[in-house]
């Protein structure tokens, strides 16, 4: 997929037009309430793996969001999900990458047993949606809105305020915690889904794919190793599919399920996943 110096420029445009007040209020909150406290406590609350549902009902949950960070789309989340896929389809990439441009971002259906509290909720997203950081250490002025960071209460703590935090030097991205949001839950869902076959690249992509501090901005570099160097290797080329195929088009679900379902099925099984 070639990717034009016009596309470039025209996604991720984070000071255009009417959506500029919305989305920068959102990374507002996201900066200031996102602590490193608050990570372990989502943690604890929404891994609970409880809650089985089909793929295409939790797919069916995304008609009923759209992503207030994203700057680039007003459609509901899962016309993205459905363009993501379709792009690695015609591309004829591997079966397993049209599976996760398809579920990337089925993390979002959260918001079904979230609440305004915990930003999971279709109305508060701050715990949901947007590019992540690592919490419990400085935070870089790669981040969107870096004008936020000093919001972030862990700024003036004696250990989460510094370069390393808690964690060790080049101890790897796997060891380190990320704002709470959609990847990380949809990635330990999957972690814990029995019949999961998508390869590790696979779930480096549905992990890592709102990480853009890192893959995108390269900073925190004091904690990658070398594995991180191939996982940004797969980041980068996944994200082409899930930046530059955003557009105004709209797809049926119901229509493109028959060719999909054969490959959820390879890789994750008929039977439900458990949220």
């Amino acid at each position: 997929m070639e990717i034009s110096t016009e596309a470039k420029n025209t996604f991720r445009n984070y000071d255009q037009g009417d959506i500029t007040a919305a989305v920068k209020e959102h990374y507002r909150k996201m900066r200031s309430r996102q602590t490193y406290d608050y990570v372990q406590r989502m943690k604890e609350k929404y891994l609970t793996y409880d809650t089985p549902m089909d793929l295409w009902d939790a797919m069916e949950k995304l008609n009923e969001l759209i992503d207030v960070s994203d700057p680039d789309i007003n459609l509901p989340n899962v016309q993205h999900l459905i363009q993501s896929a379709e792009a690695i389809r015609a591309d004829h990439r591997p079966d397993w990458m049209q599976l996760v441009g398809l579920i990337h971002d089925l993390g979002k259906m959260m918001f079904v047993k979230g609440c305004d509290e915990d930003g999971t909720s279709q109305d508060e997203q701050w715990g949901m949606v947007g590019d992540v950081f690592v919490v419990g250490c400085t935070l870089p002025d790669t981040c969107v809105y870096p004008e936020f960071n000093d919001l972030n209460p862990d700024s003036q703590h004696p250990i989460y305020g510094t370069e390393l935090g808690p964690y060790r030097r080049a101890c790897g991205l796997d060891q380190v915690d990320l704002a709470w949001g959609h990847d990380e839950y949809l990635y330990q869902v999957l972690l814990h889904h029995r019949e999961n076959r998508i390869p590790e690249a696979g779930m480096v992509m549905v992990r890592y794919h709102s990480f853009y501090p890192w893959h995108t901005g390269g900073s925190y570099t004091q904690f990658t190793n070398e594995k991180d160097k191939q996982y940004r290797k797969w980041i980068l080329d996944f994200n082409k599919y899930d930046l530059y195929t955003k557009s105004q088009q709209i797809y049926s679900l119901d229509e493109i399920k028959a060719y999909y379902q054969p490959i959820a099925e390879k890789y994750l099984g008929p039977g439900p996943i458990y949220f």
